[in-house]
C-alpha cells in the first residue's frame, strides 16, 4: 500500500482489546469507530494476484434494517466499478443473511444508507430511493436513502 494513502480513506481498525484500538480512537478516529462496529460485518475488496486491499463497505444489521456504510474505494481503484461491485456483495450478504433469519423468499428487506448529497445518484442507481429531508452528518450534508430488496431473486 502506498505510504500516500491519506487515513480517511483506508482505515484499519484493530480488534477490542488492544493498545492500538485505543491509540487510534485517541487520535480522533472516533467517528470512524462506533457501537456497532464489532457486530457489524466488513467485506473487503482486494486485488489479485497482489491482494491490495482497494475498497470496503460495512453492512450493520438492526432489528428491522439493515444498513450500508463505510464504503470507501481507493482513489486510483475508482474508474473500475469497484464500488458498484462491493454494493452488490453487500445485497448478497442482506439477502443470504435475511433468510438464514427465516423471512421467506417473497418478502423484501430494507437497506438504509446515509448517503452524502453529491453521490445519490450513485445509491439510486441500485434502487435507493431518498427518503425525509437532508440533514448534516459528520460536517457534511447527507440525505438518507432506503432499498427495498426482493429476497426472490
Amino acid at each position: 500500500m502506498p505510504a500516500a494513502t491519506p487515513a480517511h480513506e483506508l482505515v484499519v481498525v484493530p480488534a477490542a482489546g488492544q493498545p492500538a484500538r485505543t491509540a487510534l480512537l485517541q487520535q480522533c478516529f472516533d467517528t470512524e469507530i462506533d457501537d456497532f462496529e464489532e457486530d457489524a460485518t466488513h467485506i473487503l475488496l482486494r486485488l489479485v494476484p497482489s491482494l491490495e486491499p482497494v475498497g470496503t463497505i460495512r453492512c450493520v444489521k438492526t432489528k428491522n434494517y439493515y444498513k450500508l456504510s463505510r464504503l470507501a474505494v481507493l482513489r486510483d481503484h475508482r474508474e473500475h466499478r469497484f464500488g458498484r461491485a462491493l454494493v452488490l456483495a453487500l445485497h448478497d450478504h442482506v439477502k443470504a443473511d435475511a433468510k438464514i433469519c427465516g423471512l421467506a423468499p417473497s418478502d423484501t428487506v430494507s437497506v438504509i444508507s446515509h448517503s452524502q448529497i453529491p453521490v445519490k445518484g450513485f445509491y439510486a442507481k441500485f434502487g435507493y430511493v431518498p427518503e425525509g429531508e437532508e440533514f448534516d452528518e459528520d460536517g457534511a450534508p447527507h440525505q438518507k436513502m432506503v432499498a427495498r430488496l426482493s429476497l426472490s431473486d
